[in-house]
């Protein structure tokens, strides 16, 4: 009894690491195919699964050294259990797997094992299970993922049983006949993957594995079973072919003569207040104003999940939760977007799949869309900085956390048939990374801003619009207009460092000069840059900045960080002025020549506001659906011809 316990541990750690490996491995077989062993061997998840299941076999093989068949084998029904849980899908029919198997292993580990091990007779199970696999192969569809996974799981068993039996009799040869079955068994299971979800496949072999072994031990090894554990095997096996049913139905693509659909993921979406939130928002609409039919997968601003048509749009929101960081960034857990994505697949049939991030529902979508042989769009928002001043961590883990990153990012976007970015710096950023990428302008409603900033002031305002977050740098701002007599400042947006840069307002004495309005809606907004005279933009996490091509649209000359992909849009000396990031006295000189020259001034504004005409929204609409097209999407009703300039 002493070793039991150890024994159980290990085969719990198994359990553990065989869920893990199955979702790694299903993810990158149905991506890359089953056959494209090549393709395979340059995957890093497939490697990480192979890993993974060879440390789960490791600790399993040391774990049958240890107890009997009856105790080790069927405690791998934690991985049917994990990978349930974890895909979403079918919890009662996991329940009714759990409680199959655990009666099993209760009833047989009271069983008595006999002195003596008869092996021979195992070998026409041996051979009955290749040819189980054989018939298997020949098969389609759902049947075809059952049989190989029934093959496979049989022959995981058998393994299993043959290493108990070499443990027993000190037989080697016995050990290489279980490692080729086992090597066989996890080639059969590859197979499966490619033909089927998940679930039916790791339930299949959890339950028929440890049938098996234990079938095994029963008629050849001498271990008494009973009508009980049959009842119990009975209740498994009922869980099992619950799961087969309870998966989504494949998709199929909407017939041909519907209006285009279009899914948009995005990890943020309205009401959040974000560069790529809004960006989202501006696509979808203007696309569904062109005749597109367009829904969105988004988390719940409210934590619930739902369906709800914003405009001409459908906006399916999901079970989401808060995140420690941020007060206002919410994210889905792994479960919720499992078990969502494939039924909202199944649901909208969409044509293309235009992802805006690769978290939890980005990257659950972009894998749906390519399981799906389903056209995708990635665009990247994102840069590491942007989020490794919410944490509690300490500086020297920055670099080597946004190197993990990018990685990230990269691994997931690869999936993608089109990456584009906002800039070409921002392109640049993953091209460098080896991400062929392409750059579309975000874009912006030029209309909006119309006769805006052309008044001459008798005071020199200067407006600041966007997050009130740590790489935003607003506090050079407010040290450089300290350094100013009389310049005033109005700044729009809230954040997590509000409270401290009004605190930093009033220890530099300018309360009288810098007022703070938190968010504004549209109208209020565009007021604000209509009545000021300068924007700054002190951000040096800036993919494109929405906020400072809005500025340029209403004739606002801009003074912004040499930072990022600001000097695409701030021509130095042109339509505004760079300054060394972090460098607030050349920023208050950069702001005070501006302030003392009123033609200038209005000359920079002017220049601006021509020269972000080139990133219309309507271009920019033009530019994805062109890429839609590209990608074989259907042709819409519009025959636009334009394109996003970055």
């Amino acid at each position: 009894m002493t070793m039991v316990l150890p024994a159980i541990g290990l085969a719990v750690l198994a359990a553990c690491c065989f869920a893990a490996s199955t979702h790694l491995q299903h993810r990158t077989v149905t991506e890359h195919g089953a056959v494209r062993v090549g393709r395979l061997l340059r995957t890093r998840a497939w490697w990480l699964g192979t890993a993974l299941a060879g440390l789960g076999a490791s600790a399993h093989v040391l774990a049958l050294t240890l107890a009997p068949l009856a105790v080790v084998q069927p405690i791998g029904v934690l991985s049917l259990v994990l990978t349930t849980l974890l895909g979403g899908h079918s919890r009662r029919a996991a329940l009714a797997v759990a409680v199959g198997v655990a009666g099993f292993v209760a009833l047989a580990a009271t069983s008595t094992q006999s002195a003596g091990v008869d092996v021979t007779r195992v070998q026409p199970v041996v051979l009955a299970a290749l040819v189980l696999g054989a018939l298997g192969l020949r098969l389609t569809g759902r049947a075809r993922c059952l049989a190989l996974a029934a093959a496979a799981a049989v022959q995981f068993g058998l393994g299993s049983a043959l290493i108990r039996a070499a443990v027993l009799t000190d037989a080697p040869l016995l050990a290489v006949e279980a490692v080729a079955l086992i090597l066989a068994g996890g080639w059969l299971a590859h197979q499966a993957y490619a033909s089927g979800p998940p679930a039916v496949v790791i339930g299949a072999v959890t339950v028929l594995d440890p049938l098996t072994a234990v079938a095994v031990g029963a008629g050849f090894y001498g271990e008494a079973t009973g009508p009980a554990q049959l009842a119990c095997a009975v209740v498994a096996v009922a869980g099992v072919l619950a799961l087969t049913r309870s998966w989504p139905a494949p998709w199929t693509p909407h017939p041909a003569g519907d209006r285009p659909r279009l899914l948009i993921a995005a990890d943020t979406f309205p009401p959040d207040v974000n560069g790529a939130a809004n960006f989202a928002s501006r696509l979808a609409h203007g696309l569904a104003a062109r005749g597109e039919e367009v829904h969105v997968v988004c988390p719940s601003p409210t934590g619930t999940a739902e369906v709800v048509t914003v405009g001409a749009i459908t906006v399916h929101r999901l079970a989401s939760t808060r995140t420690p960081f941020h007060a206002t960034f919410r994210v889905c857990a792994p479960w919720h977007v499992g078990r969502a994505v494939p039924e909202l697949f199944a649901a909208v049939r969409p044509d293309v799949v235009h992802v805006q991030a690769h978290f939890g529902v980005g990257r659950t979508v972009l894998r749906a869309a390519a399981a799906r042989s389903v056209p995708v769009v990635a665009t990247n928002h994102f840069m590491p900085e942007n989020l490794l001043g919410y944490g509690p961590l300490p500086r020297f883990l920055h670099a080597p956390l946004s190197r993990w990153a990018w990685g990230d990012l990269v691994r997931v976007y690869r999936r993608a048939d089109a990456v584009t970015a906002p800039t070409p710096r921002a392109a640049d950023l993953l091209r460098d990374r080896g991400l062929p990428t392409d750059a579309i302008s975000c874009g912006i409603d030029l209309d909006r801003f119309e006769a805006a900033g052309t008044h001459m002031s008798t005071t020199t305002t200067v407006v600041f619009l966007g997050r009130l977050d740590r790489e935003k740098h607003v506090d050079e701002l407010l040290r450089a207009l300290a350094r100013t007599a009389d310049l005033r400042a109005e700044i729009v947006g809230d954040g997590v460092c509000r409270a401290e840069w009004e605190a930093l307002t009033a220890d530099l004495a300018l309360t009288d000069r810098v007022r703070f309005h938190g968010f504004l809606p549209e109208p209020e907004l565009v007021a604000v840059l209509r009545r000021g005279d300068v924007f700054c933009m002190p951000g040096t996490a800036e993919l494109q900045s929405i906020a400072t091509m809005e500025a340029m649209a209403a004739g606002l000359p801009v003074v912004a960080a040499d930072a990022m992909a600001l000097p695409h849009l701030v021509h130095h000396g042109v339509t505004g002025y760079l300054y060394p990031p972090g460098d607030d006295a050349a920023l208050a000189e950069a702001l005070s020549a501006l302030a003392d020259d009123p033609s200038t001034r209005l000359a920079m504004g002017a220049e601006a506001r021509r020269f972000v005409t080139r990133h219309d929204l309507a271009d920019t609409l033009d530019a994805f659906e062109a890429l839609y097209r590209k990608l074989g999407g259907k042709k819409t009703d519009h025959d636009h011809t334009g394109k996003a300039h970055a």
